[in-house]
């Protein structure tokens, strides 16, 4: 590989993610979902694990303890979730879903797994097993 193709990968992982997020905002948006893709990607990290704690929720969605309470912020604005201080440590807060903000999720995802689906589409099983396993290299290479 030559120094040229070592940097294009780079280029090409950043431009690909790029154009999804972009393609993942345009199907929200059309479909009425008033989520930005990171608001979304929050709500689906609190869906499995309800109560889950703002530090773990930052660790799970790899981002910044500050990002992840602006975020947190306006989902509770938009009544989309609720902080509960925790019992052990009033220091912390566990995060749920409220009532709206499961509706909201089951909406979204639904728009999400077409996303999904035509972003796949033409690729197989195999596909999908060979890039994870690219990308699971990478990340432990540069970790």
């Amino acid at each position: 590989m030559t120094h040229s193709d070592q940097r294009s990968y780079f280029f090409k992982i950043d431009t690909t993610i790029k154009r999804i997020r972009s393609f993942m905002q345009k199907g929200l948006t059309d479909n009425g979902i008033d989520l930005t893709v990171d608001q979304w990607v929050v709500l689906d990290h609190i869906k499995p694990k309800p109560g889950i704690s703002q530090n773990d929720l930052a660790v799970d969605t790899a981002k910044d303890a500050p990002t992840v309470t602006r975020i947190l912020d306006l989902l509770v604005e938009k009544k989309l979730v609720r902080r509960q201080m925790a019992d052990d440590d009033r220091r912390k807060f566990n995060i749920f879903l409220t009532e709206e903000g499961e509706q909201l999720h089951t909406r979204a995802l639904e728009v999400i797994g077409e996303i999904r689906m035509k972003s796949w589409d033409g690729l197989t099983d195999n596909d999908y097993d060979e890039l994870v396993r690219i990308m699971n290299t990478i990340h432990k290479n540069v970790s």
